[in-house]
């Protein structure tokens, strides 16, 4: 399905009927497939909304790079199809802007849980900016300078979500540990959960792992 917001088309899927609406949100360069194996299980409770963002998989291609604007999209699509209070589970860009928008339209959020979570570039370990760098080097791909450049959220900021939190991160992820904990620390209703084993997206990405704790946590 498509739909009209902020001045650009999102591609969607929606699958299930149940009264409580959930957004999926991915990652950078990816696109709404990633939760295919969770999503059946997903809409036997929720309406689940599985979002490409702008400039990723079938939604319309732009200039604009920005994680605000990207938040700005799914409020407008939240107000678009009249939704009102939403779940929201993003992955990696997709916590980022599933962070943003509880900063600027956090009405619109029941709970969000939001999946590999970083504030800052300087989050990233050495060897991933590294690795962001020297690709972008090459590519001259706008995702890998956004990811270089943006976000930029302070700690102090995110002390006044008071929405229902679960923070999830690998053990073996993209960015320092100390990210996490000081994340967990600011947000004042959030619960902490560590994926042992994992890497930054193996969780989650044709994965259904997390299912028993968004039921949990989302009930």
């Amino acid at each position: 399905m498509e739909a009209q917001v902020n001045g650009v088309t999102l591609h969607y899927e929606v699958a299930g009927a149940g009264r409580a609406p959930m957004l999926l949100l991915h990652g950078n360069g990816e696109d709404h497939h990633i939760f295919d194996k969770i999503i059946p299980k997903l809409s036997s409770r929720f309406t689940v909304y599985a979002i490409d963002s702008r400039n990723h998989g079938l939604s319309q291609k732009t200039d604009v790079y920005s994680y605000q604007t990207m938040a700005d999209d799914i409020y407008v699509f939240i107000e678009a199809l009249h939704l009102g209070e939403v779940g929201v589970i993003g992955f990696s860009d997709g916590a980022i802007v599933g962070l943003i928008l509880a900063l600027s339209h956090g009405r619109v959020i029941r709970k969000m849980a939001l999946l590999g979570l970083n504030l800052q570039p300087g989050d990233f370990r050495d060897e991933c900016r590294q690795y962001i760098e020297e690709t972008y080097a090459k590519t001259r791909d706008p995702l890998f300078k956004m990811m270089m450049e943006q976000p930029s959220i302070a700690l102090d900021e995110i002390r006044s979500i008071s929405i229902p939190t679960l923070l999830v991160a690998a053990e073996n992820d993209i960015y320092k540990p100390d990210t996490f904990t000081k994340i967990a620390a600011a947000l004042p209703n959030a619960e902490l959960k560590i994926m042992t084993g994992h890497d930054h997206g193996s969780y989650i990405m044709g994965q259904d792992l997390m299912y028993d704790d968004f039921i949990r946590f989302f009930r």
